[in-house]
């Protein structure tokens, strides 16, 4: 019987064990450019005892930004910055994918150079507000993206991603999940298109297997992840048919050697989550459904009962930098002060210690 503690072998890349640093936007991303500073590179070096980690959402192109201060991958600047954190990374013996992001709908003109708006598949606002530098602003109505659009939106991605492996990432994960572009397309409250990219399952689907495919083109599926939600309803997002959806989505990765998929449970979802995990026969990360509670300890389970190969942690990773040696040892387990989970400075990011001894 597997543990959380055994390597595992993703698509040849080794894990030293199956604890995942879950993707957590923490916006310092404070250089020029929107580019990565030093201290983030020490923030995720130090969490490096993670099989793998997941990085905060990296939005593939300026349009796709939907929060202040969050680091981009389309520029020069923006790959020698990242570089210094995979650097650090791997000279901690760690294993490090980039997730990019997309947010679509999900931000406003206030965070977007020039007249650039958020885009999304249709013409409809997710309720809420977002915050901006000038404050809270609510979510704007979307430019709903052309046919072309959308085609340069993909190769947004592909080149997001060869610029990722240019950066010294060990692979991608693509932002499918939580109310993002990827699951806009996915889901009927927000992709309200009636030509080929909305309507009908299949034509929902087809954004993100575009994306996917073009991703796999332009850097080898062994380095593609992908991250998704089912019936997450973050964001405004509705899916009454998300099984037959999500087990369509799902059978057409099965064919393309993904490095994973990391399914973001939402509540109530268990059977879903193993109706998923049925139909895939690849590599299955899980960050299972807790709340309201962050993922605990307990989550080892997970894997020793084969829901998943491996399990992610979100929070529990901030005020422990150290979690998999803690999760081996049964504690202690620190607190992090969610006041200081977005924006700042070392406070909260990079101060929390390990264990001593």
């Amino acid at each position: 019987m597997p543990t959380a503690f055994d390597t595992y072998d993703l698509a040849g890349l080794t894990l030293s064990n199956r604890i995942v640093m879950a993707p957590m936007t923490r916006s310092r991303a404070y250089g020029d450019g929107a580019t990565p500073t030093p201290l983030m590179a020490t923030y995720y070096a130090q969490r490096a005892g993670a099989g793998l980690i997941v990085t905060e959402g990296i939005q593939p192109s300026v349009v796709g930004q939907g929060y202040p201060d969050t680091p981009g991958l389309h520029s020069d600047a923006q790959i020698d910055a990242w570089r210094e954190v995979t650097d650090a990374v791997h000279q901690a013996d760690g294993r490090i994918f980039a997730q990019l992001m997309h947010a679509g709908r999900i931000g406003h003109a206030d965070l977007l150079p020039g007249d650039l708006t958020p885009v999304g598949p249709s013409e409809v606002a997710a309720e809420g507000t977002v915050y901006t530098h000038a404050g809270p602003r609510a979510y704007p109505v979307p430019h709903a993206l052309t046919e072309a659009e959308i085609l340069a939106t993909v190769d947004d991605f592909a080149a997001a991603a060869r610029n990722a492996m240019r950066a010294g990432f060990d692979g991608v994960e693509l932002h499918g999940a939580n109310g993002y572009l990827i699951h806009q397309f996915l889901a009927p409250s927000a992709n309200r298109r009636t030509d080929a990219w909305g309507g009908p399952v299949g034509a929902r689907i087809r954004f993100a297997l575009e994306v996917v495919r073009a991703v796999v083109d332009a850097i080898g599926a062994e380095h593609v992840g992908i991250r998704l939600s089912p019936r997450m309803p973050f964001q405004s997002i509705v899916e009454p048919d998300a099984e037959d959806t999500y087990l369509a989505l799902v059978r057409e990765f099965d064919g393309l050697g993904l490095a994973y998929l990391h399914i973001a449970e939402a509540p109530g979802q268990r059977a879903l989550t193993r109706a998923i995990r049925e139909a895939y026969s690849g590599t299955v990360i899980l960050n299972p459904d807790t709340m309201p509670a962050p993922t605990g300890p307990d989550a080892v389970a997970l894997i020793e009962n084969g829901l998943a190969d491996l399990v992610s942690w979100g929070a529990l990773f901030l005020a422990n930098p150290d979690l998999p040696r803690r999760l081996a040892q049964g504690g202690p387990f620190a607190q992090a002060d969610r006041s200081k989970a977005f924006g700042g400075d070392h406070r909260g990011y990079t101060d929390y210690p390990a264990l001593v001894g």
